[in-house]
């Protein structure tokens, strides 16, 4: 029996249980940071640390993960990550204080290796329609991770903060469960090693590989950026801390609506136009927060639709320049290494320059830099110009 032996659905059903699992165990962690240090006596600089390294944890294993999957296989590396990240979330929740450190860098290197495989195992089993299935996980990964932060406080209400982050264990176990009995299906062998046998270049001395990658780096940076600033740039506006609030929900939820949309605006031949889209959407929303900071919520939107979209453009590039499932994974996760080192860099050097400018306007002048950069490499990278690989003779 093949991979494809039990149908598109069945795949599809597949990927976007693996994709719930993604985000939420990182983004419940913010609304009960407060809890957390109280409980266990923690500073802000601590707590800071705490949210960013799953990030650096991105960072550092997403060039691993090509190694573990030719070992493994792809099904095979996602279902040790799957179990990985349950145990991870355990021990962060249930084993004190040194648990908590260790099972929030565990949670990070789990979670990084199936944001490098997802992509891979799309291009495998969507090839004709990679731009559309991204699109859709994408929104998946979106929902759960926005699920994840708006039950973290009425969990931790009922229980503790222990509960609220712990209670995430049951469901992804279930779904570890159900990607097991995936692994039980056998793909098409022969058509792996036929592809393993195509000689290519490491991807760390490909340009478009470093373009793709750019272009991660960048909508992360400034992705981040906005979700860890945007009230207290809100703030200086004269908009309530409530408000602001809302407001950020708001830019991650329309980001699932550009990320469902983009693909439409994608050609086989060509994906210049909708690069050019979602980065010129990012920027005029920036533009307009310095320019006409009243219509807050107008530019919120604006730019939430293009991250969501520039997210989803990022992902279905490493699908599509990738010419082989192997090649995929290298780029993948090359680009998510670098893209979430960025990532974790870029909320705290604007912060910084805020601090150091007593104003956020460079800040935002500062993620104008990213938009025009990001424009820039979309339009290079948006086709294709290297030549297809050949089978050796």
């Amino acid at each position: 029996m093949t991979g494809r032996a039990r149908g598109p659905l069945a795949a599809a059903l597949a990927v976007y249980l693996v994709a719930l699992t993604l985000r939420p165990a990182q983004t419940a962690v913010g609304p009960v940071l407060g809890d957390i240090g109280a409980d266990l006596g923690l500073g802000e600089g601590a707590l800071g640390l705490l949210g960013t390294l799953p990030l650096l944890g991105f960072a550092a294993v997403s060039p691993l993960v090509h190694r573990l999957s030719a070992r493994w296989g792809a099904e095979g590396t996602l279902l040790a990550a799957l179990a990985g990240l349950v145990l991870g979330i355990v021990v962060r929740s249930w084993t004190g204080a040194a648990g908590l450190w260790l099972g929030t860098a565990v949670i990070g290197a789990t979670v990084a290796i199936g944001n490098v495989l997802v992509p891979v195992i799309v291009k495998r089993d969507f090839p004709d329609r990679i731009a559309v299935a991204t699109g859709a996980y994408s929104a998946v990964i979106a929902g759960s991770a926005a699920v994840g932060a708006a039950v973290a406080v009425p969990l931790a209400e009922i229980g503790t903060w222990r509960l609220s982050l712990g209670i995430w264990a049951v469901p992804f176990a279930v779904v570890a469960v159900a990607w097991w009995l995936r692994t039980r299906v056998r793909h098409d062998a022969a058509a792996e090693v036929a592809e393993a046998d195509l000689a290519h270049a490491s991807t760390w001395r490909s340009g478009t590989a470093w373009l793709v990658t750019g272009f991660m780096g960048l909508q992360a940076t400034s992705f981040y950026v906005f979700v860890t600033w945007l009230p207290t740039i809100e703030g200086s506006f004269g908009v309530s801390a409530h408000t602001a609030g809302i407001h950020l929900f708001v830019y991650q939820m329309v980001g699932i609506a550009g990320g469902l949309l983009i693909p439409f605006a994608m050609r086989p031949d060509s994906q210049v136009g909708a690069a050019v889209l979602a980065t010129v959407l990012i920027g005029a929303g920036t533009a307009g927060l310095m320019v006409a900071p009243d219509a807050v919520l107008l530019w919120i939107v604006i730019a939430g639709v293009g991250s969501g979209a520039s997210l989803v453009m990022s992902l279905s590039l490493m699908s599509l320049r990738g010419r082989t499932p192997s090649e995929t994974t290298q780029l993948s996760g090359m680009a998510q290494s670098i893209g979430y080192l960025l990532a974790a860099i870029g909320p705290v050097a604007a912060g910084v320059l805020a601090e150091a400018t007593g104003s956020w306007t460079p800040t935002l002048v500062l993620l104008l830099a990213f938009a025009t950069g990001q424009l820039a490499v979309g339009i290079a990278v948006g086709v294709d110009r290297r030549a297809p690989l050949r089978r050796p003779a």
